[in-house]
């Protein structure tokens, strides 16, 4: 039994563009895309001036939220089940504090251009540990990915771009 290639080809062709075309437009069509991690989970000892007092624990983390996209994304809600009074968002920007039905409380912001970060950090005391305070981070357009940021360092962009050119060129 031989195949027919033409006939095969005739009924690929539109399926392979078919999916060739939702991949090009996923890629380079404007939208949102926020992205989220803990910057840092850390614990210190404070020994106080006074030696009559005490040795205690502080409790510190920061979660980043960042918009990789290219369109501003709108209404970024970030929750918390237990809301420390210690609270530092940075850069300074504006966001509404609200109190959730269940007891939690929620920051709103507004928008997040594109290529923009910001990291709220938290202090706190024992027995609050950072697995208790947050609980998510959405936007209009759906929740934000968790991220696990590994530091590693970067290659230069000159380097990238002659592998990127072989690579397309073959």
């Amino acid at each position: 039994m031989s195949i027919d290639w033409n006939i095969a080809l005739t009924i690929a062709m539109p399926i392979v563009s078919i999916f060739i075309g939702a991949l090009v437009t996923h890629l380079f069509t404007n939208r949102e895309r926020l992205i989220t991690h803990y910057g840092h989970v850390s614990s210190f000892k404070v020994k106080p001036e006074n030696p009559d007092e005490e040795e205690y624990w502080v409790y510190t983390h920061s979660v980043i939220i960042r918009n990789i996209g290219r369109k501003t994304a709108r209404n970024v809600r970030l929750g918390h089940a237990v809301l420390p009074k210690n609270v530092r968002v940075e850069p300074d920007i504006e966001y509404i504090q609200k109190d959730l039905p269940g007891g939690g409380k929620e920051f709103i912001f507004p928008s997040i251009i594109p290529k923009k970060q910001v990291t709220i950090s938290y202090l706190y005391f024992p027995p609050l540990t950072y697995n208790q305070i947050n609980t998510h981070v959405e936007s209009d357009e759906g929740p934000a990915k968790l991220v696990t940021a590994l530091l590693q360092p970067q290659p230069p962009k000159w380097l990238m771009r002659t592998i990127w050119f072989l690579i397309v060129s073959g």
